[in-house]
């Protein structure tokens, strides 16, 4: 969950001011010469015919050749992609890396039948100097669960690049090692507030109740995003401390107050909030799940604080 920001700056009160009135022209100046006309006329068509026309057929060309080269990679299995890593050509290792992450996504086993496959991956992301290619890999060897790969990935919590940061902490998290507790705690007084947040999440995944006085003071962030991450974490852990937080995601009012957030953001962080805020507040949760299944405009939102009641009514039975 990332909280949205405008890139652009405001416009200055000058910039809306209309532009000034053209002087009119003489109406004589306005007729065109005929002559004038067959002059532009053939220069026109000669632009056309050297620069338009072959510029229509090259991209042609290349978009049947892209449209090849996509058909072929979905083709492509787990082992093509561990051939392509190997490959010469920076782009091809950075797209077979990005679609062997897809692919762990939904079917993390998938590289269990490729030998060597796993020390490949980790001896491209030692070795690489591609930021993008190293993101890629992180995810990689966070889905297979890699245990080697835990001195690299805290290695790269130092990177110079903040997107590697993220990526590689995730990773931690997705490893599940208790022994990443401390580099990830660390990484939860970071500058930037993407790094916190996704260390404070990576923290909830590896479910050691010695991470939740680590992530607590992140409840007081002055990013909402993060405090979020940090509730949900905690919740995951079994600490009702974030409750309060988790009980602002579900007010669409509270989240509204957000600065950039759109509806897409305020509808995720409920879905989030709905199942954790349940498994720390329990029963007495029941009236604000029956509010959201009741009043809420979005679907999938309700359907969230249904499944929520649900668990708690079978947990009660």
């Amino acid at each position: 969950m990332t909280e949205n920001k405008t890139d652009s700056l405001p416009s200055s009160p000058e910039d809306s001011k209309p532009a000034p009135p053209r002087p009119a022209q003489p109406l004589d100046a306005l007729v065109n010469d005929p002559q004038d006309d067959d002059i532009g006329s053939s220069a026109l068509r000669q632009f056309l015919g050297l620069f338009v026309v072959p510029l229509a057929v090259v991209i042609l060309c290349v978009a049947v050749f892209i449209g090849f080269g996509w058909i072929a990679y979905e083709k492509k299995s787990t082992s093509d992609y561990i051939d392509d890593l190997q490959s010469g050509w920076g782009p091809r290792r950075r797209q077979a890396a990005y679609e062997l992450s897809k692919i762990l996504t939904t079917r993390p086993d998938a590289l269990k039948g490729e030998p060597g496959a796993a020390a490949e991956v980790r001896r491209l992301f030692t070795e690489s100097d591609d930021d993008d290619l190293r993101q890629y890999l992180a995810l990689v060897m966070g889905h297979i669960g890699d245990p080697q790969a835990m001195p690299l990935l805290v290695e790269a919590l130092d990177s110079d690049d903040s997107q590697t940061r993220i990526y590689a902490t995730w990773a931690l998290g997705s490893l599940g090692n208790k022994a990443a507790l401390e580099p990830l705690a660390k990484a939860l007084r970071d500058s930037d507030a993407g790094i916190r947040k996704t260390a404070a999440y990576a923290l909830g995944s590896l479910e050691d109740p010695a991470a939740i006085v680590k992530i607590e003071p992140l409840l007081a962030d002055a990013v909402a995003d993060v405090r979020w991450n940090a509730a949900v974490a905690l919740a995951r852990l079994g600490s009702p401390s974030g409750a309060e937080v988790l009980e602002q995601m579900i007010d669409r009012r509270l989240l509204a107050q957000v600065p950039g957030i759109t509806e897409g953001q305020q509808e995720e962080a409920m879905i989030e909030a709905i199942p954790a805020l349940a498994a720390v507040r329990g029963p007495s949760a029941l009236p604000m799940l029956a509010r959201l299944e009741k009043e809420d405009p979005s679907l999938k939102v309700r359907q969230a604080a249904i499944e929520a009641r649900k668990a708690l009514e079978t947990a009660d039975s």
